[in-house]
């Protein structure tokens, strides 16, 4: 093999490998923007985007609210953390959930994917029950 044939060999891989990492970056980039929480940045008071909901979404009811007195990081508000904390229902039931410490939201139907806002949690937990009724979580 020639000198120049190497060169233009590694001048090949090095392109191929570059194109490679630009187009990780640009896809880590495009799902990092589709998934992550949008708008500003959270806080422990500050559930989500939009406080109080109450809409029927695929048929059903989905409603949430603020809920003082209860923990920071559980939706039910019935820890005694004094914080707020964040109460979503489907159909009436409670949908158990917890605050992520990034300020994204995860819920006992669906906790490997994160959400922005409880409302965005209510009706990806609807897609997920497909149907079925929402069972109270028992805690002891």
């Amino acid at each position: 093999m020639s000198e120049d044939t190497h060169a233009t060999e590694l001048t090949r891989r090095r392109m191929l490998q570059g194109a490679a990492a630009a187009l990780t970056v640009a896809t880590g980039t495009v799902v990092i923007g589709l998934a992550g929480p949008g708008g500003g940045a959270a806080t422990a008071a500050d559930p989500g985007a939009s406080d109080t909901f109450d809409e029927v979404f695929q048929g059903r009811r989905i409603q949430g609210r603020p809920v003082d007195g209860g923990s920071h990081h559980h939706g039910g508000g019935t820890g005694t953390g004094g914080g707020t904390g964040y109460r979503v229902t489907i159909d009436g039931d409670e949908l158990h959930m917890m605050r992520n410490a990034d300020g994204t939201w995860i819920s006992v139907v669906n906790h490997y994917q994160t959400f922005a806002t409880p409302r965005s949690l209510a009706r990806a937990a609807v897609n997920d029950l497909q149907g079925a009724t929402l069972v109270p979580v028992v805690t002891v």
